[in-house]
């Protein structure tokens, strides 16, 4: 046999002779395939999960301070009525009977999704009044439930404990929907029965806009005045609350 004179034929000939060309594992493409339809779920689930965690967030955060932040506070204190007595106990008036209002049930349990705390004040002709106890609370039997947006007390704390993070209509709960659980108007002119015209105040910021788009958000301050005109006052949250 002649020896081979080209150097890649001198390697041909250490390897025993011409190879077999090489074969594509006709199974590649699909594991490619699949390790790309890994990764895009893999990024789904952490962009849902960013998201959700930005909506905690949101839901949670705290407001900005407003105007009147430098005022003393008023101490808010659980179980300690904020004003006069001006309405009758909305548990023994049990508007819905337990039915849903807004999208909001009534259920047998707090809920933990959301549990964030809003205070509302309301003034009737430069005096304040409070907003009464156990609204959102119906004596259903066996043992009652709470709608997702009630009181416990008369401080004006408003509770929202809701299974999910947004209303059911979408976006923030409102005192729109505080006011529909109680079963009261809420309107320019008209405050639970309280009429006259209307100022509201959020954080201390004059709100010029609906009053029932007004948002619940974590230790919002939200002051209606019916009549006279008062400067809304500043509020502290008890502690842990």
């Amino acid at each position: 046999m002649p020896e081979p004179n080209s150097r890649a034929q001198r390697r041909q000939a250490a390897r025993g002779g011409p190879q077999p060309p090489t074969r594509r594992d006709p199974m590649s493409i699909v594991y490619v395939a699949f390790g790309a339809i890994v990764l895009l779920v893999i990024a789904a689930f952490a962009i849902v999960n960013i998201q959700q965690q930005r909506a905690i967030a949101a839901a949670n955060a705290t407001p900005t301070p407003g105007p009147n932040a430098s005022a003393a506070p008023v101490q808010l204190v659980d179980n300690v009525g904020l004003g006069a007595p001006a309405f009758p106990n909305p548990i023994k008036v049990n508007p819905h009977n337990g039915m849903p209002v807004d999208g909001i049930t009534c259920l047998s349990a707090e809920q933990t999704a959301l549990h964030i705390h809003t205070h509302l004040a309301l003034f009737v002709d430069g005096k304040q009044v409070q907003i009464p106890a156990g609204v959102g609370i119906a004596p259903i039997p066996p043992q009652g439930c709470l709608y997702w947006v009630h009181t416990h007390d008369a401080s004006g704390i408003i509770h929202i404990e809701a299974p999910q993070l947004e209303a059911p209509s979408g976006g923030p709960f409102t005192l729109g929907m505080f006011f529909d659980v109680w079963g009261e108007p809420l309107a320019r002119d008209n405050v639970a029965g309280k009429r006259g015209a209307v100022t509201a105040y959020v954080n201390g910021a004059l709100w010029q806009g609906d009053l029932r788009a007004i948002p619940l958000r974590a230790h919002q301050q939200i002051t209606l005045e019916v009549g006279k005109a008062v400067p809304p006052p500043n509020y502290a949250f008890p502690p842990g609350v």
